[in-house]
């Protein structure tokens, strides 16, 4: 019962809309980039609110559930990685997405970064986190600009820290970060279905972690992710398409001791 009144309903889902087979669509295919593990409830929000958000924008775009089944500490930064390496060619840009924020403002724009990495979930509009490098939450990158970063850091185990890093590998690139500019709603533009007393994040830091977090990885990321795909499954959730990838990460422990519980 006090799990169940802390939560917020979602928003109302309205009927699908029609396939992306009309011009107006654009050329450009959005791979939506989603790291997961055991948040079935939220998983069953996302994937439809997502699929009808984005196809009334008219945003082609196919939805990756990068479901971490290993038993290493969670690791987002990797599971990007990952989902960019096995997200097709038939995609050109990606959306690094949380599944437990959903965009409540349609003039939000989800369309093709070609200027820069376009961070939707701005500290000016996120519930959460404010501070002005924040990067989190929704970033768009064409593929392009991603492999120009090399992609984001494997180092990071646990909850938190990987997309500051990302921010100063952006920022290494010679590339600008833009923001979303007339929005109105303020920190109300987004619902955040995370439920803290329920959903526990691994903040956890352990030995040298505790320093390296606050360090550049300048030399891995999608060169050097480690992985396995268990299983690629195509599901429809509510009439909503997406896949999920069962993904097995691999971990050195003489380079990240910290990826384990232990």
């Amino acid at each position: 019962q006090s799990r169940g009144s802390s939560r917020q309903p979602c928003p109302p889902q309205a009927p699908l809309p029609p396939l992306e087979d009309e011009p107006s669509w654009g050329p450009h295919r959005l791979a939506l980039l989603v790291p997961f593990r055991e948040r079935f409830e939220e998983l069953l929000a996302f994937v439809p609110y997502m699929h009808r958000f984005l196809s009334k924008k008219k945003i082609r775009h196919h939805i990756f559930i990068l479901n971490q089944v290993d038993h290493f500490r969670f690791n987002r930064a990797s599971l990007i990685n990952v989902g960019f390496l096995e997200s097709g060619n038939d995609t050109d840009y990606i959306a690094m997405h949380d599944v437990d924020l959903l965009p409540l403002n349609e003039q939000l724009d989800y369309s093709f970064p070609e200027a820069g990495p376009f961070h939707v979930a701005s500290p000016e509009l996120h519930p959460l986190y404010h501070y002005k490098t924040y990067v989190g939450g929704i970033l768009l990158l064409t593929k392009q600009h991603y492999e120009l970063c090399n992609g984001m850091s494997n180092r990071f185990w646990g909850w938190g820290r990987e997309d500051d890093e990302f921010y100063r590998r952006i920022k290494g690139a010679g590339l600008q970060v833009r923001r979303p500019s007339g929005i109105t709603t303020g920190y109300e533009t987004f619902q955040h279905l995370h439920d803290p007393a329920w959903r526990k994040r691994d903040q956890k830091r352990i030995a040298a972690q505790k320093q390296e977090q606050f360090k550049v990885d300048r030399e891995g990321g999608l060169n050097n992710v480690r992985y396995r795909v268990e299983s690629r499954t195509a599901l429809s959730v509510a009439g909503a398409p997406c896949t999920v990838l069962n993904i097995l990460l691999d971990c050195d422990t003489s380079e990240t001791p910290w990826c384990t519980f232990g």
